[in-house]
């Protein structure tokens, strides 16, 4: 908030709500820590939580929501703290946004629209922008009939950052042609990460993706490993757009090193749908860092949340690393593995354990890898094709009595070219 350079004044208020009940699968953990992290959300958006509650009923009111009574508490906690937004930490219908704007007198928002506000503000790149306005449009055109008074705010605020007031205004047809052109964009996007990936294919260098619940360390982690220079602040969603840089971690191994966007419970479908073309990266990874906060008292629950999208996402048999950060703020003695056969405990910030990470990297992903120094007949030039398709060839000389090809080969590859390996 202070970076906004704002007054107190300026800043909006908002009440918090929650509901909590066992008859409402996709809510079960919205308790007091995901009121918590509502809180966060609130606050990363550049709002001040001012108040909040938590109901707990054995299912959701069809009409309201949270019932009719609990909508008039929740009325009366905004005039009491003079909060203008009321933001709920479950997903409404559009028909239950309504009626509850039209009991409070507030503008009604929920998390999946408080989301989509926070990537709105922390687009930076051409595709990051297309990405958030197609996840924000397909939130809104159900709920176009619905969001009278939230969209015809002139003030702006929360819930209304992204696609301009005309735009929100438009009929539904407008909606659903700027949702099929934004669509075709994002799918040339996707051809040309699949150029990339297929270039990446050719140089053999192996791509390793960092991903985790948000506020994580992943991109302070690629900051230490790579330099990458990446603004890394102590705030959720701080990166949304992707960033890749080389790394040599030993000198038989050199990789690519993504970021990846922070994972967060009951992530909008909106916002996996439209990231499509970035998230998908993950299910061509060769390898996962699933980086943990495990200062965080909830750090168990956030992992099972990201390996859960992890598997959404098609990436589930991708081998993966456990990240144990921030290391430095626990005792790392007694921190349990999320996985009992895998894992590295470090700190992105202090540097400690990341010696250990790498060397976990190397391992994972050169298992039967081998350095070979070759010196191929002519006539083999079919198996010399073949290690430039396969292989990590790093020198080719053509000398009078062969072709000398320095290269790093798996086992399959490795016997078929041992009886031309010469020197060590």
């Amino acid at each position: 908030m202070s970076e906004r350079d704002l007054s107190e004044q300026a800043i909006e208020r908002a009440v918090l709500a929650g509901l909590s009940c066992p008859g409402f699968p996709a809510d079960q953990d919205a308790d007091e820590r995901t009121m918590d992290e509502l809180r966060a959300l609130v606050e990363t958006a550049g709002a001040e939580a001012v108040a909040m509650t938590l109901q707990r009923r054995p299912a959701p009111d069809a009409r309201t929501f949270i019932g009719e009574g609990k909508a008039e508490e929740v009325k009366l906690l905004a005039q009491q703290n003079d909060a203008g937004l009321i933001v709920f930490d479950n997903e409404l219908s559009p028909s239950q946004m309504r009626v509850l704007e039209e009991l409070t007198g507030k503008t009604v928002l929920d998390r999946s629209g408080l989301i989509l506000d926070i990537f709105a503000q922390r687009a930076r790149t051409g595709e990051g922008k297309l990405q958030v306005e197609l996840a924000q449009y397909q939130y809104i055109l159900p709920r176009l009939s619905g969001l009278g008074k939230s969209m015809s705010r002139l003030g702006g605020g929360i819930g209304t950052r992204g696609p301009g007031e005309s735009k929100l205004e438009s009929d539904r047809r407008h909606i659903r042609s700027r949702i099929d052109k934004l669509k075709r964009d994002l799918e040339q996007v996707r051809q040309v990460r699949a150029v990339q990936r297929r270039q990446r294919k050719k140089t053999e260098l192996p791509m390793v993706a960092i991903v985790g619940y948000t506020n994580a360390g992943k991109s302070t982690l690629l900051n230490a490993l790579t330099g990458a220079g990446i603004e890394a602040n102590d705030r959720l969603f701080d990166t949304l757009d992707p960033t890749t840089r080389k790394k040599r971690i030993s000198d038989m191994q050199e990789i690519l090193l993504s970021d990846t966007v922070g994972f967060i419970r009951k992530l909008p479908h909106h916002l996996v749908s439209a990231f499509k073309a970035t998230l998908e990266e993950l299910a061509y990874a060769d390898l996962l860092l699933h980086v943990v906060d495990v200062s965080d008292e909830d750090w168990r629950a956030q992992a099972e949340t990201v390996q859960k999208v992890i598997a959404q996402l098609g990436a589930k048999d991708t081998p993966c690393i456990m990240v144990y950060n921030k290391a430095d703020k626990c005792d790392p003695d007694v921190i349990p593995f999320f996985r009992p056969d895998e894992g590295v405990k470090i700190s992105a910030k202090t540097g400690v354990g990341l010696e250990a990470l790498l060397a976990a990297v190397e391992k994972a992903l050169g298992k039967g890898k081998h350095r070979v120094k070759l010196l191929l007949p002519y006539s083999e030039g079919a198996l010399l094709d073949l290690l430039h398709r396969e292989a990590q060839v790093e020198s080719v000389e053509y000398a009078e009595t062969g072709t000398a090809v320095d290269a790093v080969v798996d086992d399959k590859l490795y016997g078929q070219v041992r009886p031309y390996q010469t020197g060590d």
